[in-house]
């Protein structure tokens, strides 16, 4: 596996995947130029179809064809002209990294395994969520597809750190059996949490370089990423109370065990004002302070970042929020 320790920067100023506008060359440009400790290739999901979250992801299936129909994707045959889009999208994405001749850290981002089972749909009707094996068939053509990405980025920049992010927003719904089925009027039976840390853990000892979970829904399965050999989690620090005792112990047990944690404490969506910087730095360090931890180690194991993806902001607000990302990483040293 890639040097964790390169590929998995503390102290620094990060994003975490979707932007507003549809030209990448541009947002490349931006991202690599705003957030030069850590960028990321963005996502760009107002292209249109195809480079939504759920296509970007089933674009990256090794053997499980897919298509778009009846408004949501599901397995096919063949690949559908949608699904053929997807894969353009993704390789005009890679093609756009050529210029960056990235020589340091460098994150590349994905769907993860649970909310690409959620969001696509077997022929025979119900979300991929609804049959474990389905999800087992699925975690594995979805991982070799990411070892296929990450190869090809690697590629186009011999030099860089690479990191993989896996987005999970409808992990803890899967989890607690929160997932409506087909019909909308119930649910599917949740995933136990042992199946889960399998699946995530045949990511993560087959990617080849450290992985990232990111999600910014409440109660983030801490204990089970981190058992699953996760480098590090990105949340919503947002959504933690520092009187909630549950998300502050297991983040802190995380912490402690030197777990690295991305900090969404900067809004992905908003107007440029002054302060945000300190108002962000502060949830961090508020946190750090109920835990108890020694204050010189906050930025060893922390970075700042949005909570959650840009594509709703406007172009202004996206490059301002990355500059008060890196002033709250400057924060975090004292």
């Amino acid at each position: 596996m890639a040097d964790a320790d390169r590929a998995l920067p503390s102290g620094v100023a990060t994003g975490v995947g979707s932007m507003p506008g549809t030209e990448i060359a541009e947002a490349v440009n931006i991202v690599f130029g705003e957030l030069p400790e850590w960028p990321h290739l963005p996502e760009l999901p107002h292209r249109g179809l195809g480079a939504d979250m759920i296509g970007r992801g089933a674009a990256l299936l090794e053997g499980l064809p897919v298509q778009w129909w009846g408004f949501r994707w599901e397995m096919a045959d063949l690949p559908g002209r949608d699904a053929r889009r997807a894969a353009d999208f993704l390789e005009r994405d890679l093609d756009a990294l050529h210029s960056t001749d990235a020589s340091g850290p460098v994150r590349l981002t994905a769907v993860g395994p649970f909310t690409l089972a959620a969001n696509l749909w077997r022929r025979t009707g119900g979300a991929m969520l609804a049959d474990p094996g389905a999800v087992a068939d699925l975690t594995g053509s979805l991982t070799e597809g990411l070892r296929r990405f990450i190869a090809a980025a690697q590629a186009r920049m011999p030099k860089a750190a690479l990191s993989i992010q896996l987005d999970e927003p409808n992990l803890p719904a899967a989890l607690a059996g929160r997932v409506n089925n087909e019909s909308g009027l119930d649910f599917y039976r949740r995933v136990p949490v042992e199946v889960a840390r399998d699946r995530f853990r045949e990511v993560t000892e087959s990617v080849g370089v450290p992985v990232v979970v990111h999600c910014c829904a409440p109660d983030v399965p801490v204990k089970l990423l981190a058992e699953s050999g996760v480098g590090a989690l990105s949340v919503d620090l947002t959504l933690v109370g520092l009187d909630d005792v549950p998300k502050v112990d297991a983040l802190g047990e995380y912490l402690d065990g030197g777990g690295r944690l991305i900090a969404g404490t900067v809004p992905p969506l908003g107007q440029v004002r002054p302060g945000l910087d300190k108002a962000a730095a502060d949830r961090v360090q508020g946190l750090w302070h109920r835990l108890g931890f020694a204050p010189e180690l906050l930025p060893r194991q922390v970075s700042i970042a949005t909570t959650c993806g840009m594509a709703g902001a406007s172009p202004d607000y996206a490059r301002f929020a990355m500059e008060v990302s890196r002033e709250a990483a400057k924060r975090l040293h004292g």
